[in-house]
């Protein structure tokens, strides 16, 4: 049997020693990195007497996921995603008819600012979500966080061990036989 003492490990290529490195920025960055860096440009605000049709127009226009609905002094009542659309009109509801209050979630659970990124992925995890309201202190709205976010923060972390793989990388299956 070869002796297998210093032999490359079938897991540890030339990205092992950078995928440690990554790995331990990604760590840190979790813990101490807060939602500012994923905050979106301002939300798209509507009422909840505003239709869906209206709605899914600003979505598009905007590139979006979802609009907050907001009262009279401009505090989260509810937000409205493409999940939601999809979900609750798809069922042959009037797009020009329908209330977003008849398809919003009410009262969502929201991040603030200052939250960290490993909480919110803990609450979108908990939650079943992709898309989270970032409201201030009077629960004004000031953002969205979405999956995408993340994602591409997390490409950001450690952009070469993403950016940089190998065509068809993959990892090779312990018992699966080397080539030839």
């Amino acid at each position: 049997m070869a002796d297998l003492q210093g032999a490359t490990s079938e897991f540890h290529d030339e990205y092992g020693e950078t995928l440690t490195i990554e790995f331990r920025k990604l760590q840190d960055a979790l813990l101490s990195d807060t939602i500012v860096a994923l905050v979106a440009p301002e939300p798209i605000r509507f009422t909840e007497t505003a239709v869906i049709d209206d709605a899914i127009r600003a979505m598009l226009a905007e590139d979006r996921v979802a609009v907050v609905i907001v009262d009279g002094d401009d505090r989260l009542i509810g937000i409205v995603t493409d999940r939601d659309l999809l979900g609750r009109c798809w069922s042959g509801r009037d797009g020009g008819g329908t209330r977003l209050s008849e398809v919003m979630t009410r009262d969502p659970e929201t991040l603030k600012s200052d939250d960290r990124i490993c909480y919110a992925v803990n609450r979108m995890m908990a939650m079943s979500c992709r898309t989270v309201p970032v409201v201030d202190a009077e629960r004004r709205p000031i953002g969205i966080v979405t999956v995408d976010d993340i994602v591409k923060w997390l490409a950001g972390i450690f952009p070469e061990a993403i950016l940089n793989l190998r065509p068809g990388d993959r990892l090779k299956h312990p018992g699966e036989p080397d080539g030839g």
